[in-house]
């Protein structure tokens, strides 16, 4: 499985046609604050990421770039609200892989996902973990795969609610080892930790970032990470792949985006702003204190990216059977 952040040629060339830009830029830009909507709650990766880097981006574009949190399933309130918005920079979406993976999970949407949004940048990648309680039987992943492949369907995987990013890593983790376990879902990361804690769970798929803190108290520990490199959070953890699962490979990310119809100066300028924000060192402190690895793109790799996930996770959840709501 190709690494999320290089696209084929083709991918670019099809990325870089998708969204039809006005050539005339809007004079005087940014007028007024800048809104970036983040499909989440608070507290969480991508509202952490955003106000990461809001802040410099405010300064680089000499206006505040101000986040509100919309969350709602599949990313679709907030979506809805840029998609709709008006098309002069103003109002900004954090684009996620969540955004992707709607696109198979719903019967359908308020918007073309491909087509509603003219894209910016990438703003970072994270891993998931494969993660067990400290004093858990299974000390590596090969002892996870042979304990599933030994009991199929009693090994219990707990992951966030059906259709998330973590369930469907699992979902494909299943495909690829040739196992079968009983996955749970639950409502958030805490509640899977929760469940990890009490042995209602042997293992979890989760987001490294919100489990850092139970890691660093020795409560948990992680098998493998899901990315095809190694997490500089945590350097002695293998990937997926290197415990022995090779084909495996997933990594989320967060993004910009601005509605379809935006003009193409506008664009460079969020595309400028951003990467200097996600270059600048506190940004890059404060996102590997997340696990979360800085990366910024140009908007012909963010919507290859985006064209991409869809494709993938199209796949996944075809293949896990999940019906679309």
């Amino acid at each position: 499985m190709n690494p999320p952040l290089r696209p084929t040629r083709r991918l670019l060339l099809l990325g870089a046609g998708a969204c039809a830009w006005p050539l005339r830029a809007q004079p005087g830009f940014p007028e007024r604050p800048v809104t970036l909507l983040v499909p989440f709650g608070p507290g969480g990766i991508a509202d952490l990421t955003a106000r990461a880097v809001a802040e410099p981006m405010g300064r680089a574009l000499g206006q505040a770039v101000v986040v509100e949190n919309r969350p709602s399933a599949g990313s679709i309130v907030a979506s809805q609200a840029v998609a709709a918005a008006k098309p002069d920079g103003h109002t900004l979406l954090l684009l996620s892989n969540a955004n992707a993976v709607a696109v198979g999970l719903f019967r359908r949407l308020p918007y073309d996902t491909l087509r509603a949004f003219a894209p910016i940048s990438t703003l970072g990648t994270f891993d998931l973990g494969v993660i067990v309680p400290a004093a858990s039987r299974l000390a590596t992943l090969g002892d996870l795969l042979a304990d599933a492949k030994s009991r199929p369907g009693r090994l219990v995987v707990g992951t966030i609610a059906v259709g998330s990013t973590q369930h469907l890593a699992a979902r494909l983790f299943e495909t690829v080892a040739g196992i079968e376990v009983l996955l749970v879902p639950y409502k958030n990361s805490p509640a899977v930790l929760t469940a990890l804690l009490a042995g209602e769970i042997d293992a979890a798929f989760e987001i490294l970032g919100p489990v850092l803190s139970q890691l660093r108290a020795g409560a948990v520990r992680v098998l493998a990470v899901s990315s095809s490199r190694r997490n500089p959070a945590l350097p002695d953890v293998p990937t997926v792949a290197q415990a022995g699962l090779a084909g495996y490979e997933v990594a989320s990310w967060n993004a910009l985006a601005a509605p379809a119809g935006t003009p193409v100066a506008v664009i460079e300028a969020l595309n400028r702003a951003a990467r200097a924000a996600v270059a600048s060192p506190a940004v890059q402190d404060r996102l590997a204190g997340l696990a979360v690895r800085p990366a910024a793109s140009t908007p012909a790799e963010l919507q290859a990216l985006l064209s991409a996930e869809i494709e993938r996770w199209g796949a996944v959840i075809r293949r896990a059977r999940i019906e679309p709501s």
